[in-house]
């Protein structure tokens, strides 16, 4: 069974006091109202569990990562993915079927079929809000050549 909880807070929550990275805090879970809560505190806020708690562990707080990639907003993606459709530019397919499958990922395009053409097979795609349709050209991608290319996509959205 797989649980969903919240990464660590920011702030603690007995003194409202901000978790500065590299602290040591402790962490509780908790049951409220049938769904599972964390609550952190930080070291001087920490007062042992409260009686409700199902588990709790000590941890420090993660140092800040600027180098983390951003979330990808599916809407930018979606408009990229359109100006490389657009652009109709060969040396690009493999990009926009990289941006097509993110898109897939997001929700943000459904897959409505595929054809083939010979050897070459396409996806059919339309949009979650009526967009398209689209065709995409299908790549059976090596793990590193997926990497560069979802790395080229960070590099298109960030010059777009």
């Amino acid at each position: 069974m797989d649980y969903q909880l919240k990464s660590i807070g920011r702030t603690c929550t007995a003194s409202g006091e901000e978790l500065p990275p590299g602290a040591v805090c402790y962490s509780v879970l908790l049951e409220e109202n049938g769904r599972l809560t964390r609550q952190d505190y930080s070291a001087a806020g920490w007062n042992g569990p409260p009686e409700n708690a199902i588990g709790y562990w000590r941890t420090s707080v993660p140092e800040a990562n600027p180098d983390k990639p951003k979330p990808l907003d599916a809407e930018s993606l979606l408009q990229s993915f359109e100006q490389l459709s657009e652009d109709a530019n060969p040396a690009r397919e493999k990009l926009r079927f990289v941006m097509a499958l993110l898109l897939v990922q997001k929700r943000r395009l459904k897959l409505d079929g595929s054809r083939r053409d010979g050897d070459i097979e396409y996806l059919q795609l339309i949009g979650s809000h009526g967009e398209g349709p689209y065709e995409v050209r299908e790549y059976d991608l090596a793990d590193d050549e997926r990497q560069q290319l979802q790395q080229a996509v960070d590099a298109f959205l960030t010059a777009a």
